[in-house]
């Protein structure tokens, strides 16, 4: 899923700016907690907030190393990789507790 960002930033799939980042953002999020929400996964809040960390760092050395939108990418500075995979991380968290909650609803991981 972390491929996606690059991808369509090379190849210009899904445009350019806000409606490319929310259908890859939307679209990641809905794997994630399908996954993991319709899963057999203990820790899903922990295991989603490392998946979006995981996320951040393959994003981050892939637009380091083909360049283009994003941490490490065109005209991005350094200082952007941290406060980035902390977004990553973020976003992975609030997915985790979206996913746990859909477990709750449907009786809890086995």
């Amino acid at each position: 899923m972390a491929l996606l960002w690059p991808l369509t930033g090379l190849t210009g799939i899904g445009g350019t700016g806000a409606p490319r980042a929310l259908g890859i953002v939307t679209l990641t999020a809905a794997v994630w907690i399908g996954v993991v929400g319709l899963g057999r996964v203990p820790r899903p809040v922990l295991t989603l907030t490392m998946t979006g960390l995981a996320f951040g760092v393959v994003a981050l050395l892939v637009s380091t190393l083909v360049g283009g939108a994003g941490p490490g990418g065109e005209g991005a500075g350094a200082w952007t990789a941290v406060p980035a995979l902390a977004m990553d991380a973020g976003w992975g968290a609030l997915a985790g507790l979206v996913a746990l909650g859909v477990q709750k609803a449907r009786g809890g991981a086995r």
